[in-house]
């Protein structure tokens, strides 16, 4: 998914805990995503290199 929905998913969240008074929730929850997001992209990067080294 592109840089242009997460940010969107952002928006829709930071409107809604506005609303609701949720601001520390929303961000433990930008917490939790960004270091998930990190954990996937760490994860393509290995896969990408074994995924590699298997070719050769």
């Amino acid at each position: 998914m592109s840089n242009w929905w997460y940010g969107f998913y952002f928006l829709i969240l930071g409107v809604l805990s506005f609303f609701t008074g949720e601001i520390v929730t929303f961000v433990m929850l930008g917490f939790i995503f960004l270091s998930l997001n990190n954990i996937n992209n760490t994860l393509k990067k290995i896969y990408k290199i074994n995924k590699k080294d298997e070719d050769n």
